[in-house]
């Protein structure tokens, strides 16, 4: 299972190295990585996506403690929150294709940040879902290139599990 975790840390230099080095000595992969500042100065949120079972997160949670400039570690996995990912993606677009990429562009919501003659590059902002789903229907077209931030996500002070819902809606 992939667990999201979002860890504080204080905002020094190293901090990141001695992170992923902790990852890389147990045998850790990150699938995803989205560090910048948290809304306190002089701290910084890494939300990393890591797989693993209870027990083994459970054990990194407890080394990461151990690292000096880490202040709190939180597996927001089950925790209702709001995900965003953000991708830039060049698909090739010719004068025939490019109305229909532009057109779908839409209904995700993308945005086109550049047009040259044979391609166009869009700006998707989404949960990691959706990106993939853009992704499947642009391959018709030929991608030439993907650049993907890592996945950064907030716990909802609401509690509102937004997931709980759509499983609902897709039930009615």
């Amino acid at each position: 299972m992939k667990h999201t975790l979002s860890v504080l840390v204080e905002d020094e230099a190293g901090v990141l190295t001695r992170i992923a080095g902790l990852f890389a000595r147990r045998g850790f992969n990150i699938e995803s990585l989205a560090v910048g500042s948290a809304e306190q100065f002089g701290i910084s949120r890494i939300t990393m996506v890591v797989p693993g079972d209870e027990r083994s997160i459970e054990q990194l949670t407890k080394q990461l403690y151990k690292l000096v400039n880490v202040l709190k570690v939180q597996d927001i996995t089950t925790t209702p929150c709001v995900e965003r990912e953000l991708m830039l993606i060049k698909v090739n677009a010719t004068s025939s294709t490019r109305s229909e990429i532009i057109e779908l562009a839409q209904v995700f919501r993308a945005r086109v940040v550049d047009i040259a003659e044979e391609s166009l590059t869009l700006e998707i902002v989404g949960d990691p879902g959706k990106l993939v789903a853009i992704i499947q229907v642009l391959s018709k077209f030929g991608i030439n290139e993907i650049a993907r931030t890592g996945k950064i996500a907030l716990t909802r002070e609401s509690g509102v599990n937004t997931e709980y819902l759509k499983s609902i809606e897709a039930k009615v």
